[in-house]
């Protein structure tokens, strides 16, 4: 069916509701439909924002326009870097390479009879060598890590862009027909594996992108709700629903780039979850296809009891069932007032129990998150210069204050970083609950601005990475959900170990491991870690990295945490996944697969699936 023809039968079937219209299909998408024409398609984020050795002041900075620390020089980064990792920023040891050449890519495996069948659909596709490479990755250290160097063993064989879930409907009965395996693309943004090709696949890989199925079919103001297709990127989404003066409020790191359909495929969080939920929280209603069929209700309620939800089975389903098409979600109107604000405390331990009381005593500010010492430390590394004297001087004053009146350490003080949402009354009455309690911990207030950045740093910690790289040092981050009496254990038994794993490995210099405290819920928190290493004179780093990595997640789980808070299993966890949800967990999930899936048509090898 058409989508104005679909639209208009949404339309009828929610007479008496509020419902506005839909978004113009030329309104405008961040993300261009050959993504590697505005992204990098050998490191993160746009091929204009980088770190860089600015030759003329010998510093780093950061190249573009996107954000706040754009066109500015980093005055503290360059001997913070060359101080942690003793490497020397003039030398740079490992260019990547310039791009990979055609040839050098697997030839496509063609599967001609659904091709002849596909070709009558009249859907967009490519065969083009570039396409097929950009939509064979995600961004595990290990992908990225390859494409620096080499090429992978497979990549897709064609890529498929649907306009609208008749289309995915369309696509994939072809490919059952002629068993045709599919992975779905969404942002590409995977950390663990979910996009990439198993290795021993000899059937023909369709990557469905599904970046042409971004449009907001409706909003519902009567019911706080919108329907909206899953190929929409997290920050279109936004911008869009701002026009009805609404929002989702969901913002995970990678916000610029990942989609709607990839935050339910692996259960996703965002950095302000404590207003507007996780994506289970939001999630009103999901449409999916199968090699066996559609899975929705026939209902939009806010809740129903009928036997186990079916949405458990979508979300976190990692596309090994089948292609999110469409989700209503819940939305609300744009908060009136946005404030940031900033704590620091003397260490951080007390940062914990201060994030514990304020969610016992039921606060709830957009986010509040507690950053460790080496990572205060390293957040200072990436203040851009101040252009202003009196700028300067306050900062001195500031330090001065902490460190010498209050005699804070500088070695041990840790930050909370909040972002607060809602009236101006609300959210002035909730800044002064929250630095009151602050205080009975030992915390001091200190600013906006420093939350602010604290908060913008989010977004372009990711592209720190590629600039390591060229200079011989790994670095990674992983994210784990524990109970609050382990955290501080959790954290150092975790930040011990990848110490202890370096130097057993023969590294010469110290890693640098860190992490903070991002997201607070009444039973427990998220915790995400830091860790970096100089690999110059280690034969194999990507080895090195993923046993040191598996000794970390491994110390994790016996310290209490979980096997992943919102990056999901891909193919990088899957072998712990039997210890989390037990054997028979695991075999409940495979009944589900082989039920709609028997000839595992969507093949990407993610979770419980066999290599």
């Amino acid at each position: 069916m058409p989508v104005k023809d679909r639209i208009a039968t949404i339309k009828r079937h929610l007479s008496g509701s509020q419902v506005e219209n839909e978004i113009s299909e030329d309104s405008k998408r961040t993300i261009p439909k050959r993504r590697q024409e505005l992204l990098k398609w050998n490191g993160w984020g746009y091929k204009d924002s980088r770190f860089h050795l600015n030759n003329k002041v010998n510093q780093v900075a950061f190249s573009g326009d996107r954000y706040p620390i754009g066109n500015k020089i980093l005055p503290n980064f360059k001997s913070w870097v060359e101080n942690t990792f003793a490497i020397d920023l003039l030398k740079v040891h490992f260019p990547a390479q310039a791009e990979i050449k055609d040839e050098d890519i697997p030839k496509p495996i063609i599967n001609d009879k659904f091709m002849e069948d596909f070709k009558q659909l009249g859907i967009d596709y490519s065969v083009d060598s570039q396409d097929r490479l950009f939509r064979a990755h995600g961004h595990t250290m290990r992908e990225i890590f390859i494409l620096r160097e080499s090429v992978f063993e497979r990549v897709p064989d064609i890529v498929i862009w649907p306009r609208c879930h008749d289309d995915v409907l369309n696509i994939v009965q072809c490919a059952t027909e002629h068993n045709v395996a599919i992975i779905p693309f969404g942002g590409g943004t995977s950390v663990s594996g979910g996009v990439e090709c198993p290795a021993h696949e000899k059937r023909m890989i369709i990557s469905l992108d599904t970046s042409q199925m971004n449009r907001i079919l409706w909003v519902n103001k009567d019911n706080n709700t919108a329907l909206v297709e899953a190929g929409i990127i997290g920050q279109d989404l936004e911008r869009e629903l701002a026009k009805f003066g609404l929002c989702t409020g969901h913002e995970p790191d990678s916000y610029e780039f990942s989609s709607l359909g990839g935050w339910v495929a692996t259960r996703a969080s965002g950095m302000k979850k404590n207003i507007y939920g996780n994506i289970e929280d939001m999630l009103v209603h999901v449409r999916m296809v199968t090699p066996s069929g559609e899975v929705q209700k026939n209902c939009q309620v806010p809740r129903i009891s009928s036997g186990p939800d079916i949405h458990q089975f979508i979300l976190g389903s990692e596309g090994t069932l089948g292609v999110v098409t469409e989700v209503i979600i819940r939305v609300r109107p744009i908060p009136a007032c946005v404030k940031y604000g900033s704590i620091v405390f003397p260490s951080f331990e007390p940062g914990v129990a201060f994030l514990r009381e304020v969610v016992r005593q039921q606060l709830k500010p957009a986010s509040i998150r507690l950053m460790d010492n080496e990572q205060f430390t390293f957040g200072h590394a990436l203040k851009p210069e101040s252009t202003s004297l009196v700028a300067s001087v306050m900062d001195y004053l500031k330090k001065f204050y902490v460190t010498q009146i209050k005699g804070f350490d500088i070695h041990k003080m840790c930050v909370v970083t909040l972002l607060m949402e809602g009236t101006k009354e609300d959210v002035d009455a909730l800044e002064r609950r929250i630095i009151s309690i602050a205080a009975k911990f030992g915390g001091l207030a200190a600013g906006e601005d420093n939350g602010k950045r604290g908060y913008m740093l989010t977004f372009v910690i990711a592209y720190i990475r590629d600039l390591g790289l060229e200079y011989g040092v790994v670095s990674e981050s992983f994210e784990t959900s524990v109970p609050w009496d382990r955290v501080t254990d959790l954290c150092r038994n975790v930040k011990d170990r990848i110490h202890r794993e370096v130097h057993s490995h023969g590294i010469q210099y110290p890693a640098f491991a860190s992490c903070r405290v991002t997201q607070s819920y009444d039973v427990g928190a998220c915790v995400y870690f830091y860790f970096a290493f100089g690999y110059i004179g280690v034969s194999d780093p990507v080895h090195t990295y993923e046993s040191i990595e598996t000794a970390a997640r491994d110390e994790i789980i016996a310290s209490g945490g979980s096997i992943s808070h919102h990056h999901g299993v891909g193919k990088l966890r899957k072998r712990w996944l039997p210890q989390t949800i037990s054997n028979t967990g695991v075999q409940m999930l495979k009944a589900v697969k082989d039920s709609v899936d028997p000839l595992n048509i969507f093949a990407n090898g993610n979770l419980f699936v066999t290599d």
